[in-house]
């Protein structure tokens, strides 16, 4: 389907431009949410008319649009959730929760400004790109975690969802009871410790 671009769409075209998209995309997005016209010859010379009032009013989102991305640009933002040991979410972090996260700290966004190509699965931070207009991007960085304290630990740069190693005789008792009936492991450390004790008993 043939459009003419009533504003600026990333990776489309600038405003005035007449494109061809899928129709999908048409009906869906662009012509219900007031994006763009069906390039007629009607709706080329309405667009004449209004470009004037189309192109004030891009300029004004912009202004405003760059205010926000001014305050919300860097910003953090602490998510709560639970996640296995491994740092997996027993859930995600949508955009619809971002939203209601921003909305909380006073900033106003929607849902198709959040950028986010598929939720956020896991523990850690993830840095989000806000599209506030078509020509006006911010970031900011989402940290999940499962309570306060580890939120604080992933803003210092730690990695939460490395497991503690082993000591050596940790590992020895795993690897033994691998091998052997649960508590081999136990047993063999016992008896490693009685060995160690003879010899001083007989001096």
């Amino acid at each position: 389907m043939e459009l003419i671009l009533l504003e600026r769409i990333a990776r489309l075209g600038q405003m005035g431009e007449v494109v061809r998209v899928k129709d999908g995309f048409a009906r869906n997005f662009l012509l219900p949410r007031g994006k763009a016209l069906r390039a007629t010859p009607e709706n080329r010379t309405r667009f004449e008319a209004m470009k004037g009032d189309l192109e004030a009013r891009s300029l004004t989102l912009k202004t405003e649009a760059s205010q926000v991305a001014g305050k919300l640009d860097g910003k953090n933002f602490v998510v709560l959730r639970q996640a296995s040991e491994a740092g997996q979410l027993f859930g995600s972090v949508s955009p619809r929760d971002l939203v209601g996260l921003i909305g909380d700290a006073g900033f106003q966004v929607n849902r198709n400004q959040i950028a986010l190509n598929a939720p956020i699965k896991t523990i850690g931070q993830h840095k989000v790109p806000i599209s506030l207009h078509p020509e006006i991007e911010t970031w900011i960085t989402i940290i999940v975690a499962r309570n306060n304290d580890e939120a604080a630990r992933i803003a210092r740069g730690e990695d939460v969802t490395q497991l503690r190693e082993a000591t050596d005789q940790e590992a020895a008792v795993i690897a033994a009871e691998a091998f052997f009936e649960p508590g081999a492991g136990e047993a063999a450390s016992t008896e490693e410790a009685a060995d160690a004790a003879e010899p001083a008993a007989e001096s």
